[in-house]
């Protein structure tokens, strides 16, 4: 090679591109990646990617989906969204972030557990009796499980559940303080990138709080005009950081 890199560390590997050295520089201020071919008439070629993220372990904790949930499911598909359908599969097109107003992961994972509606629920019991679910729960120390099959539908959000998975964050006191921890931030940032990784039809990352700006798209359903609620989870600031750091996804706002 014409030049000494001064790197901090060196990897040799195989890549998509053939036969490549991946060099992570660490030392530098935004931490990169370099892929240097190893071969092309004795002259390096240079193409600068993303850092190779690590492997997001995420941990199965099931909550109740048996025969009642997925019949009643369907049935909020027909009611809601006017499609018959003979499965609840769905094609993901948005990722969608909520909280859950309660600091403790145990009573979190108990209100989406049960299949039908908690009594407490009367805002939007009259819409179904469905509970309400999520794909993924992240704990405040970061940790992320996997509530039911991702391409499941879950009750998270009205209108947009036929195209969305949903991602609760333990917190958000008394469904008013932004009290979200740095380690969910990070957590729900490669949440995202494995998301947009396995699923390339997500076109979107949307807050709870927005969701009513995704009406001006093709991918609203909700098909009663009455059936609306306010929300304020997460908030701008942590869509703000999930945003700035998964902005090489090419993932859309809300409108």
């Amino acid at each position: 090679m014409t030049k000494t890199l001064l790197l901090s560390l060196a990897v040799i590997s195989l890549t998509a591109c053939a036969k490549e050295a991946i060099i992570k520089d660490t030392s530098a201020k935004e931490p990169f990646v370099q892929k240097i071919s190893l071969k092309q008439d004795d002259k390096p070629l240079v193409c600068n990617t993303k850092p190779i993220a690590p492997p997001l372990k995420i941990i199965d904790k099931p909550i109740d989906f048996g025969v009642e949930r997925i019949a009643m499911t369907k049935e909020y598909i027909k009611t809601h969204y006017g499609k018959t359908v003979s499965t609840i599969e769905i094609v993901p097109k948005i990722i969608l972030l909520h909280w859950t107003a309660e600091m403790s992961f145990d009573k979190s994972f108990k209100r989406l557990q049960p299949e039908k509606l908690l009594t407490d629920r009367k805002d939007i019991a009259k819409a179904s009796l469905l509970n309400v679910s999520s794909q993924f729960l992240v704990a405040r120390d970061g940790t992320v499980y996997r509530l039911m099959p991702e391409n499941w539908m879950a009750r998270h959000v009205i209108g947009l559940n036929y195209s969305s998975i949903g991602v609760e964050n333990v917190g958000g006191k008394d469904n008013k303080k932004d009290d979200l921890t740095p380690a969910q931030v990070k957590a729900n940032i490669a949440l995202v990138r494995y998301l947009k990784g396995k699923y390339p039809t997500i076109e979107y990352l949307v807050g709870h709080h927005e969701y009513r700006q995704m009406e001006k798209t093709a991918l609203w359903l909700e098909r009663d005009s009455g059936y609306r609620t306010v929300k304020s989870d997460p908030g701008d600031a942590f869509m703000d950081k999930v945003h700035s750091k998964t902005r090489g996804l090419g993932l859309k706002r809300a409108p």
